[in-house]
């Protein structure tokens, strides 16, 4: 019996070394980040400047060196934004850190630190949400937190890898990537240098019954050598989308020619509400994440050589990067992989819950165009205005049902 329990423990130990990314550094990034000290990390915001700043010192302490600019760790750029339907600009800032290994080629490993703010910035589905903090602890400060806590796992690891890194902390990303295309369009590293972006978006819910949603699977053919077998170290399962034009950062590099990934937990009713905070963060389903990202760029560093780009997803850059007039309050199931879209939440209020809608619900029409993916749903979005009336139809529990919705 005591030979058993030896056994254990040892089984034990060995889990624990293996796993880098520890809850308690996870709890720590996240806390702060969408603490409502911080006001929700709007776009040039004081709490985004905080947050700026809490993440370049991270770096520094790590012994990343500055990738800014002016040999700072930020990028700063302009942002328009508009409080109260009054425009301004406001500077915003990327925080960029680099991993020198003195090799010629370097990996992104990258993820959007801004959020919606006190609800006058990005698209919020709470109701009667202005003035109100959105912490964003899912979106995006768990991805966050997966960008320091890699930067310091490869900076303290004692190997040193045949590529570079660069860890970039993104900002307006919820105002349209502002961030990551400012940074594609003024590198502060050759893109010629960057070999593949790796991107977090929404890490914070992973449920064993969905998995992993793994996006850009279709850039690069050693995707679908190398993710498989890292999700499975970690006992994830993986929902592949082949598209490299999403609606976060990665698509920046991808339309750049570079090969891409973006890893995402999944959506839910907290999603750009006010009540994504962090005491409902999955923080043992962060470390897996980080472990199986962590197992995929190993792989890539292994690689004889540079991953090679394949095109895949430039048919929906129009719809997935455009900005919405109109909105049905539906957060979409992005596991699903039938025909048409799932409804994983729905925002009370809004014109889904209006007309009946529910969680679970199937759409597979609207306005009169089918909706095969989430792509037709965005085209769909894009060529309405508010106030039209258009018919939805759906799927509940086999049966098709047709409503009308006013946007």
């Amino acid at each position: 019996m005591k030979q058993l329990l030896f056994i254990v423990f040892l089984l034990r130990i060995s889990s624990l070394q293996a796993q880098p990314f520890q809850v308690s550094d996870l709890k720590t990034h996240i806390s702060f980040l969408a603490s409502d000290d911080l006001e929700g990390r709007g776009t040039g915001s004081l709490g985004e400047i905080r947050a700026a700043n809490y993440i370049a010192a991270l770096f520094k302490s790590y012994g990343l060196q500055p990738a800014g600019k002016d040999g700072s760790y930020f990028q700063t750029f302009e942002s328009k934004i508009s409080v109260e339907t009054i425009p301004h600009t406001v500077t915003a800032r990327n925080v960029i850190g680099f991993l020198d290994n003195g090799a010629e080629q370097t990996i992104v490993v990258g993820a959007h630190y801004d959020h919606l703010g006190k609800g006058f910035q990005g698209s919020s589905l709470s109701p009667d949400s202005k003035n109100q903090i959105h912490n964003g602890a899912d979106d995006n400060a768990s991805g966050t937190s997966g960008v320091l806590e890699l930067a310091k796992y490869y900076a303290g690891n004692g190997v040193n890898e045949k590529h570079n890194f660069l860890f970039i902390a993104f900002s307006g990303e919820e105002l349209g990537l502002i961030g990551s295309k400012y940074f594609t369009s003024m590198p502060t590293k050759p893109l010629s240098s960057l070999v593949a972006m790796i991107n977090m978006d929404m890490i914070g819910r992973l449920d064993d019954a969905k998995g992993l949603v793994v996006s850009g699977w279709g850039t690069s053919p050693l995707w679908g050598k190398i993710v498989p077998p890292a999700a499975k170290k970690y006992n994830i399962a993986v929902t592949a989308d082949s598209s490299g034009v999403g609606a976060s950062d990665h698509t920046s590099f991808y339309l750049k020619d570079i090969p891409v990934l973006q890893f995402f937990s999944g959506g839910h009713g907290d999603y750009h509400k006010i009540s994504d905070d962090a005491d409902k963060i999955n923080y043992e389903g962060v470390a897996r994440v980080l472990g199986a990202v962590a197992t995929v760029i190993n792989s890539l560093d292994a690689e004889p050589g540079k991953p090679m780009f394949t095109q895949a997803g430039n048919a929906h850059k129009a719809a997935t990067t455009s900005t919405f007039k109109v909105t049905l309050g539906v957060m979409p199931d992005y596991t699903f992989s039938g025909k048409g879209l799932r409804v994983d939440g729905v925002s009370q209020g809004r014109p889904a819950a209006v007309a009946g809608i529910q969680t679970g619900d199937i759409i597979i029409k609207l306005a009169g165009k089918d909706i095969g993916t989430i792509y037709d749903y965005m085209e769909v979005l894009g060529a309405h205005e508010k106030g039209e009336v258009v018919e939805a139809q759906y799927v509940r529990k086999g049966q098709k049902q047709t409503v009308t919705v006013r946007f």
